[in-house]
């Protein structure tokens, strides 16, 4: 049975201007790792459309979204702490007898 692979964020922060950091968690043989992607949404007439290209006066809003990601990222890195030492305190499942 094949299994989904969730293509999901773990989180997306928003700031004035449309500007938005989205949050992906990865995992690897050495454990979990998140990445960022900081884009901006702006409207044309065919709809709405992203970029990762920003003017001036936005980077100060870039800086204090990146700060907020960096600072929930901690968050999540300490989550999947948490959940690796309960799983580890966890009895192992007895195993059945032949």
């Amino acid at each position: 049975m094949a299994t989904a692979i969730s293509n999901k964020p773990v989180a997306t922060l928003r700031e004035r201007g449309g500007i938005k950091a989205t949050i992906w968690k990865n995992s690897s043989t050495k454990g979990n790792y998140y990445s960022i992607d900081i884009s901006r949404t702006y409207k044309t007439d065919d709809g709405y459309r992203e970029t990762r290209s920003f003017s001036d006066s936005d980077l100060l809003i870039v800086a204090r979204l990146a700060q907020k990601a960096y600072d929930k990222v901690g968050e999540l890195i300490g989550k999947d702490a948490a959940d690796r030492r309960a799983a580890a305190q966890q009895p192992a499942p007895e195993q059945a007898t032949a």
